[in-house]
């Protein structure tokens, strides 16, 4: 499958790996769009994560636990200018810590439903920790452009072509315009006086390049079957009308570029590294589920991994 797809692909990698988005996504935003540099601004000076920025009935928030109040609720906070982020986020913080006092005042730390959220909680972050820590950090540059090499490698060499169309409602005047181009009218001048597509009026009917299956079938059929300069004897009908098209050129398509798509090839080296992982630790770990119903529906979902 070419790299080109792959978003989809890592958009359907099944309920595990979903489990796991968000410690992936902060990350991942990070390495496919990060913040501009601004050249002229001095370096920030280190911030020691220990340093006290706040006492809550004696406890102290730290730096360390800002930036985690920050981290966790910073889509809460998005709307917000960044000079009120970090004020929002420490008045979070100490709302967090004065009502979680009182949740433990008032005995609710021990309800067996909240425990049981906090086992799975703490179970959810330790998944991320091993997902970043186990997986992502150990993704190497090698590995990403050999994951692209074999990409590019197992995608067959297609043809895209150059091509101008004039779309018009009825067959009869489609069948006009063949008879006009027969006797040596200009294509694109044509084009400008008759098409109905408000982007060919002023461009000659140009489309540009395009690959096999970006334009609906009837049109994309006709437009690969032309040779290079001929345009097509007979009108082509499709949802949107009747077209005549003109073939200009054809290229084979040129694979993408590696920084184009260095980002995608290192997702899908992450998604196998995880589902390789996965799999090993569930060879070696003792699952029973005695419903045989619910047994063979997760065993159909670990199958489509």
């Amino acid at each position: 499958m070419s790299l080109l797809f792959r978003r989809a692909s890592l958009a359907s990698l099944g309920l595990a790996f979903g489990l796991s988005a968000l410690s992936l996504s902060p990350l991942m935003a990070q390495q496919t769009a990060p913040a501009p540099a601004d050249a002229t601004a001095p370096a920030a000076a280190p911030v020691d994560p220990n340093t006290v920025i706040a006492t809550v009935n004696g406890q102290p928030l730290t730096e360390a636990d800002l930036v985690l109040a920050e981290g966790e609720l910073s889509q809460q906070f998005s709307q917000l200018p960044p000079e009120q982020r970090r004020a929002a986020a420490l008045s979070a913080a100490i709302e967090i810590r004065v009502m979680a006092a009182q949740a433990v005042a008032s005995g609710l730390d021990k309800d067996p439903d909240f425990q049981r959220r906090m086992a799975f909680l703490q179970q959810r972050a330790l998944h991320g920790e091993m997902v970043e820590k186990g997986v992502v950090d150990k993704v190497t540059d090698a590995e990403v452009r050999a994951r692209y090499d074999q990409e590019i490698a197992n995608t067959p060499p297609t043809n895209e072509v150059h091509a101008r169309h004039i779309l018009v409602k009825t067959k009869e005047e489609a069948e006009a315009i063949i008879k006009q181009l027969d006797g040596g009218a200009d294509f694109q001048k044509l084009a400008n006086e008759h098409t109905s597509d408000p982007s060919g009026k002023t461009s000659g009917g140009d489309l540009g390049w395009f690959g096999p299956g970006q334009m609906v079938p009837e049109f994309d059929k006709a437009a690969f079957a032309l040779e290079v300069g001929k345009y097509t004897e007979q009108p082509v009908q499709s949802q949107f009308g009747w077209h005549v098209i003109k073939l200009e050129d054809k290229r084979t398509k040129q694979p993408p570029a590696f920084d184009d798509v260095k980002d995608q090839a290192k997702q899908a080296v992450i998604r196998d590294k995880y589902f390789a992982l996965v799999k090993s630790l569930r060879a070696g770990a003792k699952v029973e589920i005695p419903d045989a119903k619910l047994k063979k529906a997760v065993d159909t979902l670990e199958s489509a991994k």
